[in-house]
């Protein structure tokens, strides 16, 4: 495998090194954008239509046009796949909101698509749970997947200072998401809750409600902080993550302080159906 890469920016492949915007972007002028990620592995896309389904109704949220179709964008990533020959890797499209004389007024968008290295998630975090920190915020517009992730890298200091691996934001009692990640709880009569409003609408997350539906009870509704005080487990979903055990909030000890059987359950499930879209393709 060569150390260099190809990108996909606007019509032609080309070593990602000489993928550069102009500083006329809205992007870089204005943080204007959305983008995607999902992951490949042995050189299989996971969930990649649903993937692609959510970046382009982003993309129509944000009133930008791609410039190409689905079945487009399908076969530049499968040509992508196949030109830098990655294992395990990520797949990134980006939409901008393009080349602007005056830095505000919306003009052809760029379209690039990269592919990257991926780590495997950490195994320890899964087998242990990891720890959060509330934050009082509501994502501007969070049913769109755009480049504006502001608070939660500011956040990323107090994070690391509090021992957390993240943030979940709440205001006035409600909970909603992570800056990159979907959040459940499993009541004690096993009921899985997530949260119904102010987020952003996880393909992993999707995934969950999907196999949690078969074998227990799935919600969408509400969530606060005290639903979280009464919970056994919690967890949170993310095409990186997948589902990461959370076992403690702030102060607020979750269940036993270990990963439970139910998020423990879920995950092996979606791990099967995982395995089973690198079999079939």
């Amino acid at each position: 495998m060569s150390n260099q890469r190809t990108a996909f920016f606007n019509g032609e492949f080309i070593a990602e090194e000489n993928a550069r915007l102009h500083i006329s972007d809205l992007s870089i002028q204005r943080g204007y954008g959305v983008f995607d990620f999902f992951r490949v592995l042995d050189k299989v896309p996971v969930f990649m239509d649903d993937h692609i389904d959510r970046f382009f109704r982003s993309a129509a949220g944000l009133r930008l046009e791609p410039g190409i179709d689905k079945a487009g964008i399908k076969d530049i990533i499968h040509e992508l796949i196949e030109r830098n020959n990655i294992a395990l890797s990520g797949i990134k499209l980006t939409l901008t909101g393009g080349y602007s004389t005056d830095g505000y007024s919306i003009t052809a968008p760029n379209l690039f698509i990269t592919q990257q290295l991926l780590q495997p998630r950490h195994e320890e975090c899964v087998k242990n749970g990891i720890k959060l920190i509330t934050h009082d915020h509501v994502r501007e517009l969070p049913e769109i997947k755009s480049i504006n992730y502001l608070t939660g890298m500011l956040l990323h200091e107090k994070i690391m200072q509090a021992g957390a691996a993240d943030a979940l934001y709440c205001r006035n009692n409600e909970v909603f998401e992570l800056p990159r990640s979907n959040f459940f709880i499993v009541t004690r009569d096993n009921v899985i809750v997530t949260p119904s409003t102010n987020i952003l609408r996880g393909i992993t997350r999707q995934k969950t409600l999907e196999l949690a539906a078969k074998h227990f009870t799935a919600k969408e509704k509400i969530i606060t902080v005290d639903d979280i005080r009464g919970a056994k487990e919690a967890f949170c979903t993310s095409t990186s993550k997948q589902i990461m055990p959370v076992v403690q909030i702030d102060d607020m000890v979750i269940g036993d302080e270990r990963p439970g059987e139910v998020t423990r359950e879920l995950d092996t499930q979606l791990q099967e159906v995982i395995n089973n879209v690198r079999r079939e393709t």
